[in-house]
């Protein structure tokens, strides 16, 4: 296919230049009824392709048109066989999959470390979780994805699971045999969901890991947004027919999408497809190159160590992306929290992930040498003033059993509940959810029973002062449970 046709952009683009007096939403009006400061800032090109489904624009919800082309451009691009856009995030495009292809009470096979868009379209599926604990990292403190074993034992308990998810990359970059995970599920004729949120480059190059598509996956939700050059919540839902329906995706996708479709994000969908399609590889490369020289010299700061090569050689450590500098920053005797505000404060420096022993920086098409410079000379005043000179924090990341699961998680978070004291709801049945970092695991989902140790180890992170998310009280001194109804004699 020629990719290096738009043909959504150039619709857009010729739409504005026609310049046609519009009776329709937005009602800004190419800008026209826009804050002028807001207007100013934005520009008048933006505005002008701010537009709804109109004719000659396609709609999104029934593509027939140039959006129909865009995303047969993007499933050559991709590798797969159809391909979705989607403006709800991969958020949208997870929950679409999942939707796709459970009904209620059915199971589904997934990472205990799964992204909450996961979960709550188990909830709104009324499927029942199956979890896999990943494999976790005993040296960095974080965990990486899930074995080849754990799938085929998970699958021997339940062959009756309607899909396996998987998340490729992790966060961290790092992946297990995709390749091997999806053969061992296809021998059941059971579908594999990939959340592939942090891997659209790996699909461009060689020397990165192998994409959900080149795996042979059903369907992959993958995020243009995070690293291939597209706008903030635009993503794409890559599917490769046979176990999978796509007539079912488009509807389940319609059903989870705004009506008022942003063209703003389905433009530049369709422009970075074309810039990965033509230039991915080139762009990857450079990447690559920049991201290395900023490992090796990161490696060679006191109190500091950037993941390698050299963690690779286990089932759940196959592969990794090496554009991903995950820093381990525990020996300099501070915590990632506090160098993610260090940075901010001294360098106006952001990055991407911080916990208790890492943070995590990204390397994308959109840096050059000199946002790798100033990020080195900001580690190396850190480590000249703090490597030696702090108690390094011993290194524990532990992480309870999973919980009996007694209620699905929908039925939990429809149920009639109550609030009770955390501390005191040992044998409880939760009915929302509590996060804990590091290392981001669910420690508790709704419909799980909450354990002594389950108390134990939340209120010890709190009080230490480690971020707890999910719970409505913050302060995690209450919790939201079902009420249980007192039995008659």
């Amino acid at each position: 296919m020629d990719h290096n046709r738009t043909p959504l952009f150039t619709a857009l683009r010729q739409h504005a230049q026609q310049n046609p007096v519009q009776f329709h939403i937005p009602g800004h009006k190419k800008g026209a009824g826009s804050d002028p400061e807001f207007r100013e800032f934005i520009g008048d090109n933006a505005l002008s392709i701010d537009l709804i489904n109109i004719a000659p624009l396609d709609d999104l919800h029934q593509p027939t048109g140039v959006i129909e082309e865009a995303q047969r451009l993007a499933a050559d691009a991709f590798g797969s066989d159809y391909t979705y856009f989607s403006v709800q995030g991969t958020s949208g495009a997870i929950m679409t999959m999942i939707l796709t292809v459970c009904a209620p009470g059915d199971k589904i096979i997934v990472p205990r470390n799964v992204h909450k868009s996961i979960m709550s379209a188990i909830i709104f599926a009324g499927a029942r979780p199956v979890f896999i604990s990943p494999a976790r990292d005993a040296n960095l403190g974080i965990d990486h994805g899930i074995t080849t074993r754990s799938v085929r034992r998970a699958l021997e308990r339940h062959p009756d699971a309607k899909a396996v998810v998987v998340i490729n990359p992790t966060y961290f970059g790092v992946c297990a045999n995709l390749k091997e995970i999806v053969d061992v599920v296809h021998s059941y004729d059971i579908p594999v969901l990939v959340d592939e949120a942090h891997g659209v480059l790996i699909h461009f190059h060689e020397d990165l890991p192998m994409s959900a598509m080149q795996a042979g996956a059903d369907m992959a939700a993958t995020s243009v947004h995070k690293l291939g050059g597209s706008m903030t919540q635009s993503s794409i839902l890559n599917v490769r027919k046979g176990r999978i329906n796509p007539q079912r995706v488009q509807t389940i996708i319609s059903m989870l999408t705004t009506t008022s479709t942003s063209y703003l994000l389905l433009g530049s969908l369709d422009t970075s497809r074309r810039h990965l399609a033509l230039n991915g590889k080139a762009l990857a490369s450079e990447a690559i190159r920049l991201a290395t020289h900023a490992r090796t010299e990161i490696n060679k700061i006191p109190g500091l160590y950037c993941i390698g090569e050299e963690i690779l050689g286990d089932e759940a450590t196959y592969d990794y992306d090496p554009t991903k500098l995950t820093i381990h920053v525990r020996h300099l005797g501070v915590t990632g929290y506090e160098i993610e505000n260090w940075l901010r404060d001294h360098y106006n420096i952001e990055i991407e992930l911080s916990d208790m022993y890492n943070i995590l920086c990204l390397v994308t098409p959109g840096d050059n040498a000199e946002p790798i410079e100033t990020l080195l000379t900001a580690l190396r005043d850190l480590s000249g003033q703090t490597y030696q000179k702090r108690e390094a924090h011993e290194l524990i990341v532990k992480i309870p059993e999973i919980p009996q699961l007694s209620l699905t998680p929908r039925d939990a978070f429809y149920a009639e509940t109550e609030v009770i004291p955390f501390k005191a709801s040992a044998g409880r049945i939760i009915a929302e959810f509590i996060y804990v970092y590091p290392p981001g695991i669910p420690i508790l989902l709704p419909g799980e029973v909450i354990s002594q140790e389950n108390i134990d180890y939340i209120v010890e992170h709190v009080e230490v002062g480690l971020p707890v998310k999910g719970p409505e009280d913050r302060s995690i001194e209450f919790v939201k449970v079902i009420v249980e109804e007192t039995a008659i004699f």
